[in-house]
């Protein structure tokens, strides 16, 4: 009997690498709206974005001490379109 209808069989690194593919893509589009988007209104929504970020994290192993960070991620809603678009391509060609 086939699996259900919307059930998924792929792995956790394809979604992960799906999900990584559609934030370059929206960051490429966030910084290209940055750069050649006119100033005003629509330019502020579509380019204005939230950065988490963590760290710098201390690792001290006795031996060998290093830090890692910061880590941040900007989100706006270019990228989410980037992560929309790039699920959208993967679930039509898989």
């Amino acid at each position: 009997m086939p699996p259900p209808r919307g059930h998924s069989r792929r792995s956790g690194l394809f979604h992960a690498l799906i999900l990584a593919a559609g934030f370059i893509t929206g960051g490429l589009l966030t910084q290209v709206g940055r750069r050649f988007l006119p100033p005003g209104a629509a330019k502020e929504f579509f380019t204005t974005g939230v950065t988490p970020a963590i760290g710098p994290l201390p690792i001290d192993l006795v031996i060998l001490k290093f830090a890692i960070g910061p880590i941040a991620l900007d989100v706006s809603l270019l990228s989410l379109l980037g992560v929309l678009v790039a699920y959208l391509i993967a679930r039509s060609l898989f």
